[in-house]
């Protein structure tokens, strides 16, 4: 079970690895990268590309030729730099506690005994296995994947506690479509994509090594069984554009009614084997259910078994021999995103270990990589992002003046984030031991989902966080009216208090008033400043609001990062709308920190262009392009190179650098996108 965030600065994505980078770059005593003499790496930029023709190129073009992605990663760029510091810190921290007896160095150093995990082979998973392949009546399937949920294993539903959106002070139970092994189900149903096609041959072709290093026989038919069973899933589900739509995702009925509306499965004996004492659920995608629940009716006992035990097989597969853990990497490393190598095994622990018992780790990183000036600074700059876009609103000839009264009292009502939560959780509930990486696993897949069913009938925890410090990430959650900043992006090429005020606003400016802005976006919207869903804009404001994000909708669907493969304007309308937002929002901010003084030329750089500069230096980042696909496929964020030109929507911009009409990113005044 997961407690499921709104909109966040980047999808879900693996960061990781280590590797030098191309760049004007000069490490300080604080043990941070500042980039160049103002805060722009202008060794990385590329002037013999022309701004106009391609603004991410001439920002990032020398860095994108020269930096060779790491062996051990599908992607790198900005993020992933921090990423690696944030990592190796992390390291430090958890090597000192190591042979401590503490929760932290016991979990590290356990997940770093690969010894320890040969030698017991699959026996700390046999006992799993076996309850799953003795199951002998589709009776007890319900409780039996409810005990899957339980120790973190993925099911047919996914089921997660989070606030009710619209009665937004309490805690809900939502049920939601999930049972794919794949990450969207387009790899299942477009048999007219090679590349696609592929992916899912080698899906299966996983599977039936797995079973195989399991000691199960027929291993190959029993695979195809297993895809062609979720091909039908994929076929009931909804695309990831019907399933970002606040409204339609917002089904409250009674377990009764599920029951009624889903037939072919046993959703009370499920709901109550994963411990949640309710009589009601949110459901997200009632047809997807619906049809998932058909399937498993349909569906012979012994694949919905054989499902389960790739899931878990997967699901353990970090802490379990080698063999199954080289295997699992090679088809979601290497086939799936292209990624060469599988990281260090010390990386890997240092991530599951931030993971597992995050707060322990984190109060220890925030001690000694968080000082409280840079939290205040960037306090700072949240308020003053604020007041822009206070004034932005006031501005709108789109909103109604009476709706603008409730947009400044939401913006009012805003709760900012910053570096850390004000509180840890407990974790002495939790055992983990020396020398035990599969149980302590285990446990603590068992620990996350009693914290999370704990929340039922309890008042919100408003100081949670859904990310820890040390992620290099952030993100705007719709029933909190929060915008929330980790400490690890708090960094320079995001922000660096050493550097131009200009390329702060365009870096770190532009992320917050991006986090901001969610909550006017086209989903945040629907959310009051009570956090409820519910419709505060006129039927006017709304027609107008959509009719200019259709305009930037089109925009990126035109966009062709892969070769036959175009940006989904609709899925990525939230983050590019937020990023347009985002961008102006503090650009104003920066021209109101200047004090009606002109900004000075710096390395021959108005300041308006090193606005523009910080805005485009933060989205280097090359990807492999299985890593590309994927993302086309699922993630909500437009790649880099099309989030650094929503600047052509900016008629600051044009003044900037001049562009002509012939020049390929130049929009004609009227073609321009202006929504905030």
């Amino acid at each position: 079970m997961k407690r499921i965030l709104a909109a966040g600065l980047l999808a879900a994505v693996c960061i990781t690895g280590l590797a030098a980078v191309h760049a004007q770059t000069s490490t300080g005593p604080d043990g941070l990268v500042h980039y160049g003499s103002f805060g722009v790496d202008v060794k990385g930029m590329d002037k013999t590309v022309s701004p106009a023709d391609d603004f991410y190129d001439y920002v990032n073009g020398t860095w994108e030729k020269t930096t060779v992605i790491p062996a051990d990663k599908s992607n790198f760029g900005a993020f992933e730099v921090l990423a690696d510091l944030s990592r190796d810190r992390t390291h430090t921290i958890l090597e000192a506690q190591k042979g401590q007896g503490t929760k932290i160095g016991n979990a590290y150093s356990a997940y770093l005994d690969t010894d320890a995990i040969e030698a017991k082979g699959i026996a700390p998973i046999q006992p799993w296995l076996t309850r799953i392949k003795s199951l002998d009546s589709k009776s007890g399937y319900p409780a039996l994947i409810a005990e899957a949920d339980r120790n973190g294993i993925g099911g047919p539903f996914g089921t997660g506690v989070g606030q009710d959106a619209k009665q937004p002070e309490i805690y809900a139970v939502g049920v939601r479509q999930s049972g794919l092994g794949l990450p969207d189900r387009d790899y299942y149903l477009k048999a007219d994509d090679a590349k696609l096609a592929a992916t899912k041959a080698a899906y299966q072709a996983h599977i039936a090594r797995m079973f195989t290093l399991a000691g199960e026989p027929d291993a190959e038919a029993r695979a195809k069984a297993v895809v062609d069973f979720e091909t039908g899933i994929a076929q009931v589900s909804w695309t990831r554009t019907e399933s970002r739509d606040a409204n339609k995702t917002y089904n409250k009925m009674t377990v009764a009614q599920l029951v009624q509306t889903a037939p072919g499965f046993d959703f009370a004996a499920y709901l109550k084997g994963i411990g949640t004492p309710v009589d009601t659920v949110i459901v997200g995608q009632p047809t997807a259910v619906a049809g998932i629940a058909k399937a498993i009716a349909a569906a012979p006992l012994s694949v919905l078994k054989d499902q389960l035990l790739i899931r878990s097989l997967d699901g353990y597969a970090d802490v379990l021999p080698a063999a199954f853990d080289k295997e699992r990497f090679a088809f979601y490393g290497t086939t799936l995103s292209g990624t060469p190598q599988q990281q260090d095994r010390w990386k890997r622990s240092v991530d599951w270990t931030s993971d597992a018992v995050a707060d322990e780790v984190s109060k220890v990183y925030v001690a000694q990589y968080f000082p409280p000036e840079t939290k205040a600074a960037a306090d700072q700059l949240v308020k003053n992002i604020i007041t822009a876009m206070g004034k932005r609103i006031d501005a709108l000839t789109w909103m109604a003046p009476e709706t603008k009264v409730k947009a400044h009292a939401k913006l009012a009502a805003f709760t900012p984030k910053i570096g850390y939560p004000s509180r840890w959780k407990d974790y002495s509930a939790l055992t983990i031991t020396a020398g035990d990486a599969y149980g302590n696993k285990l446990r603590a897949n068992r620990w996350e989902h009693e914290d999370e069913i704990a929340h039922l009938g309890k008042p919100l925890q408003r100081w949670e966080w859904g990310m820890t410090p040390m992620t290099v990430n952030a993100y705007a959650n719709f029933g909190m009216v929060e915008i929330v900043f980790p400490a690890a992006i708090l960094q320079p090429p995001f922000f660096d208090p050493k550097a131009d005020p200009a390329v702060n606003y365009g870096g770190i400016g532009a992320v917050i008033g991006h986090e901001m802005s969610h909550h006017f976006d086209d989903q945040g919207a629907k959310f009051d400043l009570h956090g409820k869903l519910t419709q505060w804009w006129t039927d006017e404001d709304v027609k107008r609001f959509s009719a200019l994000e259709d305009k930037l909708a089109a925009q990126y669907s035109a966009y062709e990062p892969v070769a036959g493969h175009k940006l989904n304007g609709r899925l990525t309308l939230g983050e590019n709308s937020a990023d347009l937002a985002g961008l102006n929002a503090a650009y104003d901010a920066y021209h109101a920190s200047l004090g009606g003084k002109p900004a000075p030329v710096i390395g021959g750089y108005t300041g308006d262009q090193r606005f523009y500069l910080g805005w485009a230096q933060i989205w280097r980042r090359s990807y492999r392009e299985q890593n590309l696909l994927q993302r086309l496929l699922t993630d909500p964020h437009s790649p880099s190179q099309q989030r650094a030109d929503i600047v052509r929507n900016m008629d600051p911009w044009y003044a900037a650098y001049d562009p002509k009409p012939a020049q390929k990113l130049y929009l004609a005044t009227d073609q321009r996108v202006r929504i905030w």
